[in-house]
């Protein structure tokens, strides 16, 4: 039995949320050099026009669960479409760098809340059999939206418009931003949502809607998981018992973007042009990286439940150090420029099997009931402020350093984290979250 039309549509509208998410992250590295030039940004105020949207971003993404609470998922899902169609609109007509900026920050909101609510309205609204399928068309929509806004980016610079080149770049982003916000309007609320306001009647209906086969028992489900939300909400996650799950949240959030995938998707376009390549080559060159990021997700999590979290982990690793130092050496010995594609294809496919797909299931896994939407949450805290530190130091380090020196960086760095994973970092695949809990937090 296949899902029904009224869960596919559902998915697809909160999914939606996700290629909004990746396009609009990445889109800058199309804009960023014309931004340079128009405004004389400084290596730092180039860092930062691409970290503000990363700043807007964790806001939206620690503000979204209080205000998706209160309102429900749909409601604070057309939200986000209202900052995103405003955030589109308002950096193509941008009057000057400060309202770009601003315009830019706002769509960062819009990316973290629907970074947080677009997988949980699609957990919440799936059965528990198609849960796990379904919830992964948000991840993945995500890397299908990088993979498009560099295709967009590209397709735009080959119309050569001149001056006005830039803002259709940045501006494109509000056609599918208002197909998202009326896509929002033909779907229900979620059954969750629902119950939590004692709204049984339709919650039942909703959950009739998706295709459950028995909805008053999951009816039943659902209210008792409230009331024992409601029992342990008070339970703090900064305590010593779950140092080490909150040493595995941390510490994978960070690798994550210490492994430079960020710094490589804003800046790609840069990274070629120090290569030598011309504009519109190294636009191709980023349709060939958003390609293969969007195909070896899939491929990642087909094999996460296979191979293991932490096998993943490491392959991974081993294979992004390897193509960061031969990155590094294309910059640092002038030679071999052709190399350079291929070796980040190479990284990207590493990247995606292993950090990519393991990430936020991992984070997901370690931490108790008690405390898990709050470890979630740091985890995720620890991801962004590594993005946004990485995204604004990184035009200044190659700006005062070399184009090789970030690369190096990043090259240890993920040798570091081949060596913790190796050493603290348990396997997850196969066990309960009851088991782990045994294991990770002492005395439970």
């Amino acid at each position: 039995m296949r899902p029904n039309s009224n869960l596919i549509k559902a998915t697809l509208s909160g999914a939606l949320g996700g290629l909004l998410f990746g396009f609009d992250t990445v889109v800058i590295a199309g804009a960023i050099d014309a931004l340079v030039n128009l405004y004389n940004l400084t290596p730092q105020n180039k860092g930062l026009t691409v970290a503000i949207g990363l700043v807007g971003t964790v806001i939206g993404a620690l503000g979204a669960g209080h205000v998706g609470q209160r309102l429900g998922g749909r409601e604070t899902l057309r939200i986000t479409a209202i900052l995103y169609v405003v955030s589109a609109f308002g950096c193509g007509l941008a009057w000057g760098w400060y309202s770009f900026m601003i315009f830019r920050f706002i769509g960062g909101l819009g990316i973290g809340a629907s970074s947080v609510l677009g997988p949980v309205y699609i957990a919440e609204l799936a059965p528990a059999k198609w849960r796990g399928r379904l919830v992964a068309t948000f991840q993945l929509n995500v890397v299908f939206g990088i993979m498009v806004a560099y295709l967009s980016n590209y397709f735009i610079r080959t119309m050569h418009l001149g001056a006005a080149e830039w803002r259709w770049q940045v501006g494109i982003a509000g056609a599918p931003a208002i197909a998202f916000l009326i896509l929002l309007f033909g779907i229900p609320r979620s059954p969750r949502y629902c119950a939590a306001r004692n709204r049984d009647d339709e919650a039942l209906e909703v959950l009739r809607q998706m295709g459950e086969e028995n909805p008053e028992a999951e009816l039943a489900d659902i209210r008792a998981a409230l009331a024992e939300e409601h029992a342990i909400e008070h339970e703090p996650v900064f305590r010593w018992k779950y140092r080490y799950p909150l040493f595995l949240a941390v510490s994978i959030g960070m690798f994550n973007q210490l492994a430079g995938i960020n710094a490589i998707l804003y800046y790609v376009n840069n990274i070629f042009a120090s290569a030598g390549f011309s504009q519109i080559s190294s636009d191709q060159q980023s349709v060939a990286i958003g390609a293969t990021l969007f195909t070896f997700t899939i491929v990642g999590m087909s094999l996460i439940d296979k191979l293991g979290r932490k096998t993943l982990l490491l392959i991974g690793a081993a294979g992004c150090a390897t193509c960061l130092a031969g990155v590094s050496w294309v910059f640092a010995t002038h030679s071999h420029q052709s190399a350079l594609l291929p070796i980040l294809i190479v990284y990207m496919a590493f990247f995606s099997i292993s950090q990519g797909a393991v990430i936020w299931v991992y984070i997901g896994e370690v931490f108790p009931t008690l405390v898990r939407s709050k470890g979630q949450g740091i985890g995720s805290a620890s991801h962004w402020f590594s993005n946004a530190i990485i995204a604004l130091e990184f035009p200044v380090v190659v700006n005062y350093f070399h184009t090789a020196t970030p690369f190096a960086f990043f090259a240890v760095m993920t040798v570091v984290q081949f060596f913790v994973v190796l050493f603290i970092y348990p396997e997850t695949k196969g066990q309960t979250l009851e088991d782990l809990q045994r294991r990770l937090v002492p005395g439970d």
